[in-house]
């Protein structure tokens, strides 16, 4: 459809549950309103199977060529839940769709394929997930480290809530690193004498 026309959230919904049928497990449609105006845009969102989330991509991007916004994630306990976040219709005078993608892998399992070849802008937000949730981007062409140091320990993954997440010896309080120690107290500002009371028109009394 052309921008004039596009598709309705609900339609893009339909799209879904006609192609993937039980592999499309939840689908909603949630309204927002922007600026001074108060026009109405749509947050669109699908939970499919992990086997379908290169094919879930490809679907949007033959509906309009979605913008990633960022690829979310989320430590459920026993699976590791990711949110391929896209914008579509972006910039169109009847407003934008947000349109959230998700999947859940499990921890016995975390694996999951790179998107890059669809859209290459996701290479940071893959790295990010790989060092900071212990997931397996199967096919990124760049694996590397990006975001914590050489030097941090191996299997030890800031964004997970099991035994694998931050332990306290590693927390570091940044805000105190080289702060003087012997800095003198910040002065309190005096309070303003309170104004005189003056009654309008009369003299004061001898």
């Amino acid at each position: 459809m052309s921008d004039t026309t596009p598709f309705t959230p609900q339609q893009i919904i339909d799209l879904y549950s006609a192609e993937f049928g039980p592999g499309l497990k939840e689908a909603r449609i949630t309204e927002r309103g922007e600026g001074t105006q108060k026009r109405t845009s749509y947050d669109i969102w699908l939970r499919v199977d992990r086997s379908l989330l290169k094919p879930a991509i490809q679907k949007l991007m033959s509906i309009r060529f979605p913008h990633l916004a960022v690829i979310a994630g989320n430590d459920r306990g026993a699976e590791i839940e990711l949110l391929y976040i896209f914008s579509v219709y972006y910039g169109v005078k009847f407003g934008e769709y947000m349109v959230t993608i998700g999947i859940t892998l499990p921890k016995s399992d975390l694996t999951v394929p790179t998107i890059t070849d669809l859209i290459p802008g996701a290479l940071i937000s893959e790295r990010e997930k790989q060092e900071f949730f212990g997931i397996t981007v199967t096919g990124i062409p760049d694996g590397r480290r990006l975001f914590l140091p050489e030097d941090f320990p191996k299997g030890v993954y800031p964004w997970r809530k099991d035994e694998t997440g931050i332990v306290p010896e590693l927390v570091k309080d940044l805000w105190s690193i080289d702060r003087p120690q012997n800095r003198p107290a910040p002065p309190v500002p005096e309070k303003a004498p309170p104004a005189e009371e003056k009654t309008a028109g009369v003299e004061p009394h001898e």
